[in-house]
């Protein structure tokens, strides 16, 4: 079960801001969705079923734009930057 504080923590890493009514309300919500996933590890597998055939769907790559077109503008909306690129904290570690 997810409780209100771990909602909380979420929604500060998305920069989200609740309050502690959302952040219940929302820690509800999120069990009732995990519980109807859940439900996946019910379903039986037991009959061969045949997979459809994989194609390519996608179209050429065409240049919609000049290159570093937008990344000034998207660069700007970032809270922390370094040249180019956004600037995060690190989230993982090698322990």
């Amino acid at each position: 079960m997810i409780s209100p504080e771990e909602v909380k923590k979420l929604a500060h890493l998305a920069r989200i801001e609740m309050t502690p009514e959302e952040e219940t309300q929302f820690a509800s919500e999120i069990d009732s969705i995990l519980g109807y996933v859940a439900q996946v590890d019910t379903v039986s597998l037991q009959e061969e079923r045949k997979l459809p055939q994989v194609r390519n769907v996608f179209r050429m790559d065409e240049k919609p734009h000049e290159t570093e077109m937008y990344t000034h503008d998207i660069i700007m909306g970032a809270p922390k930057k370094e040249g180019n690129s956004f600037k995060v904290k690190k989230i993982l570690s090698n322990d």
